[in-house]
């Protein structure tokens, strides 16, 4: 490997060689575009320097800068720096710029986590930059960087990039991109006067502007008091100034928009860009790199401007999907779309309404944005179930892009009426008004015929056991949704109530406290049940992997073992992210369940406040509500009263159904993952895959394909790769436009920092707030308030010890606000960036009726 290379010697697939940003320079001259000419010195060289350097242990990163800053330059190293400077002219100023191996990725830009040095004259002045370069690959703020991202030290070199200064009259950054909106194609501009690392260290309040499609949507003055410019003989200041008005003419902010856009062109992706204009108004590009921070678009945009709902927050899953459990959607959504007669030819293609980003899923919703019956219906639907979506939903019906197109009620009735007669609506909801006791028996009937359909013969072939799992994922959905109509006429009298009676539908949640039916209570229940029965020395003394071991080998107490095996046998199918076929079952790593029996035991309380007590107060309580509604309805007449109370009591009846079909749904995606997983080991036998598991980063298609042989493990590695830098992605919209637009990132967060969502479970609780973003290992005090992003059911264990619930996602009627209300802990959901504005420890105040979460100044 040579130790110094000129731009124009470097292409973006001299990473190792250059690290990113020297091969993104490089990449830059080669395609003609205005780029400072100047070297880089390799990494070989930094090779060199750093031999014998540990990069483990204590103080990792303060020994390491003392060793590169003290040792030695090698002669040759030192020679080469000389030479290539020189090569530049003499004495001209430069900047000397660190350039990693893990920096300016795709995934992770590493921005200003390492050094860089400006306006430095004359060759020894360079070689010390250079080695101030190496050390600041050990700076405290990149080593936790570096973890942050997953990223081991030991695999990072560092090059050193060493460019002609530009004498900039103005400088900046610019985005091809908008970062806070997504909406691409708009350039963000920031100027200030002088040198651009004012702008780019935050020093300075710069101008800003916005540009689409040739025109600037956005001209703002920032005061600009400060300028950075640099100094005879090396070296820069920092200068105090007062500039009126704008650094950059409308001609100079077209022609940045331009350059950003051949940027983008070449490179296929929007551009995080910094450049600067000198004293003759040239415009030159100092660096480029991708934008991390933007959500991936959809894989197959249609034309014109798309409408994007995410099927991923609304279940709870901010985590992306594995390929499979992608496919698994694809083949279920087909199922479903056949109800309604839109079938795809291939059911292994999914419905043409659902789509795939960021290996996550979502429903292109643009033609129910688009039709008058989707407007009046939409909203409605997301009340109950997402919340925070319906304001972003109304907002986009007043885009002139997306006015109205479909205005003609009959394609939406004829769907109407086969989705009807397909699951025959009339007939269930005929039986759930006269014959509750059926209603119900035939839901568990479904059941029975969803486990008779699960069954496969030990003896399947892998073929016919990928038969068996796309049949049964078609045919899945068409079979549990028809549960819907009878939990939809208990809602449906809980609204008739509430007219009848004139109490509001909010002030009658204690109706649907504690209700039967429902299978995510009955399986907390139970948990909590067995921790009434079970040993608890172990679950006190042990740490939650000793548990493990125990259970696993068969070595706990009897009681313990046999009472968690029958839970198991039971509930095992069920799991957190449960909805992706390539997670792992409770049954098959038990660690979450035997951690949440851990905590029940080390609980100290009275007997009253046991959940089981508290679901029977609840009951009691939800009579008493009940009685409270009819006495109001008799107010207006003693018929409505009678109806009232025909009417909850049937609302109580079905109102636990409403978590059934997604509970018969789990049993299925666990049947195929059980199966898949036998078709995984045969692909191992055959030299295919490494391990069973690795068939859940294959699709359906795939791994059929693969049992004519072949290898593809390297494929499985890749997409193993991805999948764990998609799970370190803190951010995902619940809406999104094919642009990239995030329509609630146009929205401005309350001006008084009052947090508010929407009430999901009356009651006021004041206590201590926890923080949980992973469920599998989290530990809650009795009382303390639970703050997460969202849940399914898998976390609902937790709600057992709770004192209240903040939800970020989520609507009245989502998994979280259902079971929050049948335990009786106030709760609040949708509630904007909670777990960034909420800490561990903090006190706050959850006013699940009003809707608001209070914190204390």
């Amino acid at each position: 490997m040579k130790t110094a290379l000129d731009f124009t010697e470097i292409d973006a697939g001299m990473l190792a060689e250059v690290g990113g940003k020297a091969a993104n320079l490089g990449e830059l001259t080669r395609a003609g575009l205005p780029v400072p000419p100047g070297w880089v010195l390799t990494t070989e060289a930094y090779r060199q320097v750093a031999q014998g350097l540990e990069t483990g242990g204590e103080g990792l990163a303060e020994r390491a800068r003392r060793h590169l800053l003290q040792a030695p330059v090698p002669e040759a190293v030192r020679e080469e720096i000389v030479k290539s400077y020189a090569a530049l002219g003499d004495d001209v100023p430069v900047a000397v710029r660190s350039s990693a191996t893990a920096e300016d990725l795709p995934f992770a830009s590493f921005a200003g986590q390492q050094d860089t040095f400006l306006n430095v004259v004359g060759a020894q002045a360079v070689v010390e930059a250079v080695r101030r370069c190496w050390a600041s690959l050990w700076t405290d703020r990149a080593v936790a960087y570096r973890e942050s991202n997953g990223i081991d030290h030991a695999s990072v070199r560092l090059a050193v990039v060493v460019q002609e200064m530009v004498e900039a009259q103005v400088a900046g950054v610019m985005f091809t991109a908008n970062p806070v909106t997504g909406r691409r194609r708009e350039a963000v501009i920031d100027a200030s006067p002088g040198l651009g690392e004012a702008v780019v260290s935050g020093a300075v309040n710069p101008d800003r502007f916005r540009v689409f499609d040739g025109e600037i949507l956005e001209r703002h003055a920032g005061d600009k008091l400060l300028a950075i410019r640099s100094l005879p003989g090396g070296g820069t200041e920092r200068v105090e100034t007062s500039h009126d008005g704008l650094c950059l003419t409308d001609d100079e902010v077209r022609r940045l928009a331009a350059l950003g856009a051949r940027v983008e062109d070449h490179y296929g992706a929007p551009q995080d860009t910094e450049w600067a204009i000198d004293r003759d108004g040239t415009l030159w590009l100092t660096q480029s790199r991708p934008i991390t921070t933007l959500y991936p678009l959809p894989e197959r945009p249609r034309p014109g401007l798309r409408v994007y709902f995410s099927v991923n927050v609304v279940q709870g899953v901010m985590g992306p999907l594995t390929p499979m459990g992608q496919s698994v959607f694809r083949v279920i959504s087909a199922g479903g779309a056949g109800l309604a007669g839109h079938a795809p030819a291939d059911p292994l293609d999914g419905a043409p309404f659902l789509t795939a980003s960021g290996e996550r899923i979502w429903l292109d919703l643009t033609t129910v944005v688009r039709s008058r019956p989707g407007r009046a219906i939409l909203p409605r639907m997301l009340t109950l179930g997402e919340a925070r979506a319906v304001n972003i939903m109304e907002g986009l019906f007043e885009d002139p892009r997306l006015t109205l197109a479909h205005t003609s009620l009959r394609p939406f009735l004829r769907g109407l009426g086969r989705f009807a007669r397909r699951v025959r609506v009339p007939a269930r909801v005929l039986t759930a008004l006269t014959r509750p006791a059926k209603a119900v028996a035939d839901t568990v009937r479904l059941g029975e015929e969803l486990d008779r359909r699960l069954r496969v013969p030990a003896t399947a072939t892998p073929a016919q056991r990928l038969d068996h799992a796309e049949r049964v994922l078609a045919g899945t959905f068409p079979l549990i949704i028809s549960i819907m109509p009878t939990a939809i006429t208990g809602y449906a009298l809980f609204a008739l109530a509430s007219k009848l009676s004139g109490v509001p539908v909010n002030e009658m949640s204690d109706v649907l406290r504690s209700v039967p039916h429902n299978p995510t209570t009955e399986m907390d229940l139970e948990l909590w049940d067995l921790a009434t029965r079970v040993e608890p020395a172990p679950f006190k003394e042990r740490t939650v992997a000793e548990l493990v071991r125990l259970y696993q080998e068969g070595g706990l107490p009897p009681v313990a073992q046999r009472e968690i095996t029958a839970f198991l046998d039971k509930y095992g199918h069920r799991g957190v992210a449960e909805i992706d076929v390539g997670v792992p079952r409770w049954s098959e790593e038990p660690a979450h369940i035997l951690g949440v029996l851990a905590n029940y035991l080390r609980m100290d309380g009275a007997a009253d406040l046991a959940p089981d007590a508290l679901f029977a107060r609840g009951a009691r309580e939800a009579r008493t509500a009940i009685a409270r509604v009819a006495s109001r309805a008799r107010g207006r007449g003693r018929w409505r009263a009678a109806v009232v109370r025909f009417g909850l009591g049937r609302t109580r009846r079905y109102a636990g159904l409403r978590e059934l079909p997604k509970f018969y749904l789990v049993k299925t995606i666990a049947a195929v993952r059980h199966s898949l997983l036998a078709v995984g080991e045969h692909l191992v036998g055959l030299g295919v895959l490494d391990s069973a598991a690795d068939v859940f980063f294959l699709d359906l298609r795939e791994t059929r394909a693969a049992l004519g042989g072949g290898d593809l493990r390297e494929l499985v590695a890749g997409r193993r790769a991805a999948h764990e830098q998609e799970r370190r992605r803190r951010h995902v919209p619940r809406v999104l436009l094919s642009d990239g637009t995030e329509p609630e990132a146009l929205a401005q967060p309350a001006a008084d920092g009052a947090l508010t969502g929407t009430a999901a479970s009356a009651g006021t609780v004041t206590g201590i707030a926890r923080v949980v973003l992973d469920p599998i290992g989290a530990h809650l005090e009795p009382g303390e308030i639970l703050v997460c992003p969202s849940t399914d059911p898998g976390w609902t264990p937790l709600f057992l010890t709770a004192g209240g619930l903040v939800m970020e996602m989520g609507g009245a009627m989502s998994h979280g606000a259902v079971v929050a209300r049948e335990y009786g802990i106030p709760a609040v959901v949708g509630v904007p960036h909670a777990i960034d504005r909420i800490s561990s420890g903090q006190e706050i105040t959850v006013n699940g009726a009003a809707g608001t979460v209070t914190i204390p100044s």
